[in-house]
């Protein structure tokens, strides 16, 4: 398994480049603010071929090259639809000032072919199987990513080392956040490995162990079973 990372922009988003093994086809997950050229470094660093590129939610530093690195190679984008508004208008995802400071000037558009997540979709993409769990709080159409055949869960703002999503941003629910933390990721072993839209991976059983907002919450019943 190859799973090349690193962080995007000023917001220093991870950007996530997942393939069987050098020279394959990959799959892109996140790419954030100025992230076209360093995809691009990983794709000729590891002869990769890229097929899709997924979303784990809307907000503008988790999507901001997506358009043109779908367009450069003409693959299509996958986002949860109760995010998909904010790929041509961002500014959905904050409120009108902050909006104003990030975004002021700067026009965005959705790719040519952007296609729409639900809940407990298994996408079969590049040789892997990327099962989808719809994860809202952090925003209405988040989700995660989890390699079926591996233990490892592309978590987006869902969960951090130490922390979770802010819930404080349009769209944002911490009733819900809670929710999905107890029924998406407090059921995987504690092997899973986390790899987080913002700074160091972690696991399932150190967060369970350590993260404050995990230790308020049980598990529900969730998407381990059957895999």
């Amino acid at each position: 398994m190859l799973i090349a990372t690193f962080p995007a922009g000023s917001f220093a988003t991870n950007c996530y480049v997942v393939a069987p093994e050098a020279g394959e086809e990959c799959v892109i997950i996140d790419p954030g603010q100025d992230a076209e050229a360093m995809v691009y470094d990983v794709l000729r660093e590891h002869r990769l071929k890229p097929v899709a590129v997924v979303l784990t939610h809307g907000h503008i530093d988790h999507v901001w090259s997506v358009a043109p690195v779908c367009g450069a190679r003409d693959v299509p984008a996958y986002i949860h639809p109760d995010d998909r508004d904010m790929l041509a208008d961002p500014a959905k995802g904050f409120p009108p000032q902050v909006a104003g400071q990030l975004l002021g000037g700067l026009t965005f558009s959705e790719p040519d072919d952007v296609r729409e997540l639900a809940d407990g979709d298994t996408l079969t993409l590049a040789g892997l199987d990327l099962v989808v769990d719809h994860a809202p709080g952090h925003t209405p159409g988040s989700v995660t990513f989890r390699l079926a055949a591996e233990p490892v869960m592309f978590s987006g703002d869902l969960l951090f080392a130490g922390s979770i999503g802010r819930t404080d941003l349009p769209g944002g629910d911490h009733a819900a956040i809670m929710d999905s933390l107890a029924r998406v990721c407090l059921p995987l072993p504690d092997e899973t490995a986390v790899l987080p839209g913002h700074g160091a991976q972690t696991t399932i059983g150190r967060e369970r162990a350590t993260n404050p907002f995990l230790k308020e919450i049980a598990p529900l019943d969730g998407p381990h079973r059957g895999l």
